[in-house]
C-alpha cells in the first residue's frame, strides 16, 4: 500500500504487478492474523488498513458479523479486485474503498479494532500512521498489527542469488524511505505513537513442501524481473537487468531443490491505550 504524507506519495516497494497480488490473495486470517482472533467479538466494527485484495479482510469480518468493517488501499485497482472478492463470497458487512493511512476520514473512537498486515515496513512515517490508526480505534480497543522482518529471513538451499536478493531488496526499500525489518522496530513505533499497553509476539511463513517451494519460488523470480521492485532496482542504479535475471534464475533453482526451505519471521503486536 502507498500513502500519501505532506503531499509526498510513498514509494510502495512491491508495486501491483500480478505476482504480488497473487502472494497477497494467499493471505487468510488464520495463516497471516492468528495472533488478532482471540480478540474478536461478533459484533466488533474493524478497520483494515492496507487490505489489499482484502482476502484477510473478508475472514475477519466473518468473525465479527454483523459488525461493519471496511478496508481500505490507495490502489484503486486493488479496491476493485477486493470488491470482486466481495462480491464473489456475498459478505454484507463489508466495505472496500480507497483510503490514506496516513489521514484516515473517519471521526475519533469509529472502530473497535484496526487492523494492519504488512504495511508499516512500507511507510516513511509508520509512526504517524499509528497514531492515526490509535486516534480512530475507540479508547480500550485494539490497533493490531503485524510486519516481517527481511532481516530476519533465513533459508536452505539456493545460492548465493538469494543472498544478493535480499541485500537488493532491503537496499531498494531503504531507498524508498521505508523500513524493510520493520518487525524488530515494531514496540519502538508503537511506544512513539503513544500506546502503552502493547502485546507482542512473533509467528512464522515457512515454505519448505514441495508445493510451497514451486509457489513462493516462482513468485520472487517472477516478481524480480517484472514487478515495481526490480524496475526500481534499475533506475536507483542498484542493478541491471541481467542481474535480476541471475537472481530470478536463483529463485528457480532454490524452487526445485529437494531440500529447500525458507522462513519469513513476522512481528505482531496488539496495541491498547
Amino acid at each position: 500500500m502507498s500513502s500519501q504524507n505532506e503531499n509526498q506519495r510513498d514509494t510502495y516497494t512491491h508495486g501491483h504487478h500480478e505476482s504480488v497480488l497473487r502472494s497477497h490473495s494467499w493471505r487468510t486470517a488464520e495463516n497471516s492474523a492468528g495472533y488478532l482472533l482471540p480478540h474478536l467479538v461478533a459484533g466488533h466494527s474493524l478497520l483494515d488498513v492496507g487490505c489489499g485484495p482484502g482476502t484477510i479482510t473478508l475472514d475477519l469480518a466473518e468473525r465479527v458479523a454483523p459488525g461493519e468493517v471496511i478496508g481500505i488501499d490507495l490502489s484503486t485497482d486493488v479496491i476493485s479486485t477486493a470488491e470482486s472478492n466481495r462480491r464473489a463470497t456475498g459478505a454484507a458487512n463489508v466495505t472496500f474503498r480507497t483510503g490514506d493511512v496516513y489521514a484516515l476520514e473517519y471521526s475519533d473512537d469509529s472502530f473497535d479494532v484496526v487492523h494492519a498486515h504488512q504495511v508499516l515496513q512500507h511507510l516513511s512515517d509508520p509512526v504517524l500512521a499509528l497514531t492515526e490508526m490509535r486516534r480512530v480505534c475507540v479508547r480500550g480497543g485494539a490497533v493490531a498489527i503485524r510486519d516481517a522482518d527481511y532481516g530476519g529471513m533465513f533459508w536452505s538451499g539456493g545460492d548465493e542469488q538469494l543472498d544478493r536478493w535480499l541485500e537488493l531488496y532491503r537496499s531498494v526499500a531503504r531507498r524508498n524511505g521505508a523500513e524493510p525489518d520493520a518487525a524488530r522496530h515494531l514496540l519502538q513505533w508503537a511506544a512513539e505513537a503513544g500506546f502503552d499497553d502493547v502485546t507482542s509476539s512473533a509467528d512464522t511463513w515457512v515454505f519448505a513442501t514441495p508445493e510451497l517451494r514451486s509457489w513462493w519460488g516462482s513468485l520472487w523470480a517472477e516478481r524480480t524481473v517484472s514487478s515495481a521492485f526490480g524496475a526500481q532496482a534499475v533506475e536507483y542504479g542498484l542493478a541491471d537487468h541481467a542481474e535480476l535475471s541471475e537472481i530470478a534464475a536463483g529463485w528457480r533453482s532454490w524452487s526445485e531443490d529437494p531440500n529447500g526451505w525458507f522462513a519469513v519471521v513476522n512481528g505482531e503486536m496488539v496495541c491498547r491505550s
